[in-house]
């Protein structure tokens, strides 16, 4: 896994590791010490779990604070860091190993239990947007990227298509941000792009979405928070999922999550909404008859 695309995965890691050699000093026992009475052979597996080579499970945790003498609080404290460092990353092979609507299927729960989702995309329309074409084109692309060895895609169009049910649900508030170049970037046929954009004025009118459009030339020099980054969309206050190329990182750390909030009220700054976004959809529709 890249460093690039599993940092913060591997910094959470990282970090319980640095907890649990912290807590074994401080009960004065050496690896091997604590090796023999959690009944592990060797000293290998301690000196592999405080230097992040080896993930601690569930269970580790526990024998680890039991033999320490960590309190049940603390105890728990730990176990909550494991589960959210170990859900964090999702490689690409794993996501689409049985297939594409599989895949699409398994996060749709996220989609419909949020009362809030917001977007921020500076490569692609996102999927809750997108038209069957533009879907299949995306899905297409990721089928032949990943060697996916189910040839699903039109099963997984049908269901990302069918999510998109919850854009008309009460309940449900979405926003949306997209950097220009999204409107302008060849990716795909040219009738493909000329009917998603024509589709993306017409998503505005919807009364729960908000869409936001970041002009090329956005002045962002106030803000730090406002320069590009990676695709990610938040659902409430509970999870950002984080598209990077080889996978997705799942967020549900307070911390971090306060920070992609603080990253998407930046941008949605800078972003223009109405009559101007519309101005900017015109202008890469006419672009793309030329």
């Amino acid at each position: 896994m890249p460093s690039s695309a599993s940092s913060s995965a591997q910094k959470a890691r990282q970090a319980l590791a640095a907890q649990l050699r912290e807590i074994r000093l401080d009960a004065g026992l050496t690896g091997r010490a604590l090796a023999l009475a959690a009944g592990w052979h060797g000293v290998s597996k301690v000196s592999k779990i405080e230097h992040g080579v080896r993930p601690p499970s569930a269970e580790d945790i526990r024998v680890w604070c039991r033999v320490c003498g960590v309190p049940p609080k603390r105890t728990e404290e730990l176990l909550a860091e494991q589960r959210a460092a170990a859900g964090m990353w999702t490689d690409s092979r794993r996501i689409n190993r049985a297939g594409l609507r599989a895949a699409q299927k398994s996060v749709r729960p996220a989609f419909e239990r949020s009362a809030l989702i917001r977007s921020y995309q500076p490569r692609m329309i996102p999927g809750l947007l997108q038209t069957a074409s533009y879907a299949t084109a995306v899905l297409t692309a990721v089928h032949q990227r990943h060697r996916v060895q189910v040839d699903d895609v039109a099963e997984a169009v049908a269901e990302r298509m069918d999510r998109q049910g919850v854009l008309h649900k009460t309940g449900h508030r979405f926003a949306f941000l997209l950097e220009e170049a999204v409107l302008r970037y060849r990716l795909y046929d040219r009738e493909v792009l000329v009917e998603q954009l024509a589709h993306l004025e017409r998503a505005m009118r919807l009364p729960s979405a908000s869409l936001g459009i970041i002009p090329i030339s956005a002045v962002r020099a106030s803000s730090a928070h406002a320069a590009p980054v990676e695709g990610f969309t938040m659902f409430d206050s509970e999870l950002v999922s984080v598209e990077l190329v080889s996978g997705h990182l799942g967020l549900t750390q307070s911390w971090e999550i306060a920070l992609y909030a603080e990253r998407f009220s930046a941008l949605a700054a800078v972003a223009v909404y109405g009559a101007h976004a519309r101005k900017l959809i015109a202008a890469a529709q006419e672009a793309l008859s030329k």
